[in-house]
């Protein structure tokens, strides 16, 4: 048996294009297309002056998580996510954008940290300075959104989830919990 596509609720002009993200909250998580301009990159968009006050996400599966650990979930063809509420995001794979630094630039390292978000856990690395600590880093960060790399995302409250892995996510980092973990990778 064969499945169909969705019908997309909206029309792409000329200068547009969709792109399949998932956006995560503390107690949701949404998975829909949005549709911008192809000079846009969705990788860092919310951390710019031009991050919109709403994710406009079409064809938008939500997961919603309660504090009794019941799970809903819902699909609709437009959802309003509130950007506020939006602690990490990051496109949906297989997709993906180029990375937004130099891997050649000198005298920096990738740190091992663990990201809890909610009740997703994000096992990842932050880019720094190769002088620098994970301390000294959030200390001195001033962005709402930090980047974080070779990602891998779990949810023990919903194990069929599994371990989703992007190259790129970025967390806001008022409302993260972040812990470091093992010997950094140089480079």
């Amino acid at each position: 048996m064969s499945e169909t596509a969705p019908a997309k609720p909206y029309t792409l002009v000329e200068d547009e294009k969709a792109t399949l993200i998932m956006a995560y909250t503390q107690t949701s998580l949404a998975r829909g297309e949005l549709v911008h301009r192809p000079a846009l990159r969705v990788n860092t968009w919310l951390r710019t002056q031009v991050a919109p006050e709403y994710l406009q996400l079409f064809n938008a599966q939500i997961i919603f998580q309660g504090l009794t650990g019941s799970v809903q979930s819902y699909t609709f063809q437009e959802y309003f996510l509130p950007v506020q509420q939006v602690i990490v995001y990051h496109i949906a794979p297989p997709d993906s954008e180029p990375l937004d630094y130099d891997p050649s630039e000198p005298n920096r390292k990738m740190e091992p940290v663990t990201v809890l978000a909610g009740t997703f856990r994000l096992n990842a690395h932050i880019r720094m300075a190769t002088q620098s600590t994970t301390a000294k880093y959030l200390e001195t960060a001033r962005e709402n959104f930090i980047s974080l790399y070779e990602v891998d995302i779990s949810n023990q409250a919903l194990p069929a989830f599994g371990v989703l892995h992007v190259p790129s996510a970025m967390a806001r980092l008022k409302n993260v919990f972040i812990a470091t973990r093992a010997k950094p990778i140089e480079g």
